[in-house]
């Protein structure tokens, strides 16, 4: 089996270490293969999504890059039926996109947001 290496702040592995306590995983290797296999299928879900479509888009930011949302956001105002901005705490938001389209522009706007290293959080909900 090939070994990859990777590095991680104290924070992530802090989080990997509670990851492990709660869930009962054996090492944070397994942590880290349970993540990869759920983001691999996440993706190949978007992938073969076809035709039209409905879907929720999750986006969690630091309250600072609500420009860079509504930049992203601008070029799909014909994909987003609903638009929801709610702040979290003091620094952060989480958008909600209620989506209604061809499944190429909702894979389009959440790549979009997905390589935006300013976006904590990006999740897609196909309906």
């Amino acid at each position: 089996m090939p070994i990859v290496s990777i590095s991680l702040n104290n924070d992530m592995i802090n989080s990997l270490d509670k990851l492990q306590d709660s869930m009962g995983f054996t090492g944070r290797s397994e942590i880290i293969r349970a993540g990869i296999r759920t983001f691999v299928a996440e993706e190949k879900q978007k992938m073969e999504m076809k035709g039209k479509q409905n879907a929720v888009l999750i986006v969690v930011h630091a309250d600072e890059f609500d420009a860079q949302v509504a930049k992203i956001k601008h070029s799909f105002e014909d994909l987003i039926k609903t638009h929801l901005h709610n702040k979290l705490d003091g620094e952060r938001c989480m958008e909600m996109f209620f989506l209604d389209g061809d499944s190429k522009k909702i894979q389009s706007i959440t790549k979009g947001f997905l390589t935006d290293r300013k976006m904590d959080t990006v999740k897609l909900v196909a309906l």
